[in-house]
């Protein structure tokens, strides 16, 4: 397995997560998207930046991950996407999932930010974590 495996892995663990979280759920349904569809409905989150770098050790193989999630919002302004973030947080943050082929040694909030669009409606939202897999495969 490699780091790139790692990632993936993670990716489908955290999706696994977050599509089945009740709180998450209840403020944007599924519409937790990777492409995000032409006739998205809002609000909605969609799977952001994800970088991968090597964090093996002299005995062991790993990985250190950034993900980045975004939400748009309309309607609900601001608070609705903090909401939405604060959700995506709690779902995460320290989540133990398990990962085929590797185990996630920790997931960890690193930092958020909100903002208007340029359209003057939309409002998004970014969350980011660092995470940090040990392949075992």
């Amino acid at each position: 397995m490699s780091a790139y495996d790692a990632d993936l892995a993670l990716q489908k663990a955290i999706h696994a997560r977050l599509v089945t979280d009740e709180t998450l759920t209840a403020l944007i349904g599924t519409r937790l998207h990777d492409n995000v569809p032409g006739d998205a409905a809002f609000p909605y989150a969609t799977l952001g930046e994800a970088q991968v770098a090597d964090w093996s050790t002299g005995d062991s193989e790993g990985a250190e991950h950034r993900l980045s999630f975004h939400v748009y919002s309309r309607g609900g302004g601001r608070a609705e996407t903090k909401t939405i973030l604060g959700a995506i947080n709690a779902a995460l943050h320290e989540a133990a999932l398990m990962l085929g082929g590797a185990r996630l040694v920790s997931l960890r909030f690193l930092d958020a930010e909100t903002r208007r669009e340029p359209d003057g409606t939309t409002w998004r939202g970014t969350i980011r974590f660092h995470a940090l897999t040990e392949i075992t495969e």
